[in-house]
């Protein structure tokens, strides 16, 4: 069943709108929309803080866990994850899964040792997508903004082979463009991985949310500008999407 997942980029202690991944407006509270999301019909929420690993800063725990106390629904969380313990901590705060990009970069055995110790169904690659030329990527960090020379297909086989669970790709290209999925960059991934695929940046009409999950073959879906800015609501996209014959849960 294919999962419609509001994510929330948290700055300090508000929800942002970032595009290309650069936070550029302020666009609510994190428990306000993450209650507003949970009784539209989420079956997730994704919460990013977009500049813990960019400072250095830890993950605000007490946030996380008055948002998990007001949802019923799986909390993912990342940013300023550094550590097994930062893992351990935050989901002890409510989250049910841990996404890492930055250390998992700098430091890949991170990822194993994660997987070894909280299980791959808790565990999820994080990737911040630039493309570079006709189908090739790099990864980006600390939200976006820093290169890493690291190939997004190369990556995602050595993250595979560390037992992570799922794979969150962002496109920076897309991000709060409304222009669609980077459609080659999630087939591409969703070609080799045999775990479930979620694809975030370019969420514009329902049509674009179709085209992902038919065309691109992910299993999930983010977004956020379409969401925050009430073009539609999660259960008139879910509403479309059962017309269109994908399997969603209403």
């Amino acid at each position: 069943m294919n999962r419609i997942i509001p994510q929330l980029h948290i700055k300090g202690p508000m929800v942002v709108k970032p595009i290309h991944t650069e936070a550029l407006r302020i666009v609510g509270e994190p428990i306000e929309l993450a209650k507003r999301y949970y009784r539209d019909g989420a079956d997730e929420i994704i919460f990013l803080d977009i500049v813990a690993s960019l400072y250095g800063r830890n993950p605000d725990l007490t946030l996380i866990e008055v948002v998990s106390n007001a949802i019923f629904v799986p909390l993912t969380v990342g940013g300023g994850i550094r550590t097994i313990h930062d893992i351990a901590q935050v989901l002890r705060a409510g989250a049910d899964k841990i996404a890492i990009n930055t250390h998992a970069i700098k430091n890949p055995p991170f990822l194993k040792e994660a997987v070894e110790q909280f299980g791959a169904q808790c565990i999820v690659l994080f990737i911040e997508a630039k493309n570079q030329g006709p189908g090739k990527w790099e990864a980006y960090t600390d939200g976006g903004r820093e290169r890493t020379g690291c190939d997004v297909i190369d990556w995602v086989k050595r993250a595979l082979d560390f037992g992570v669970g799922e794979i969150l790709v962002t496109s920076i290209d897309r991000d709060g463009t409304r222009r669609g999925y980077d459609l080659e960059l999630v087939r591409a991934i969703t070609a080799i991985s045999p775990v479930p695929v979620i694809a975030h940046g370019g969420a514009g009409t329902k049509e674009t949310f179709k085209d992902v999950l038919i065309d691109a073959r992910a299993d999930a879906v983010a977004a956020s500008s379409v969401f925050h800015y009430r073009d539609y609501s999660i259960a008139e996209l879910k509403n479309y999407l059962r017309n269109e014959k994908i399997d969603v849960r209403l």
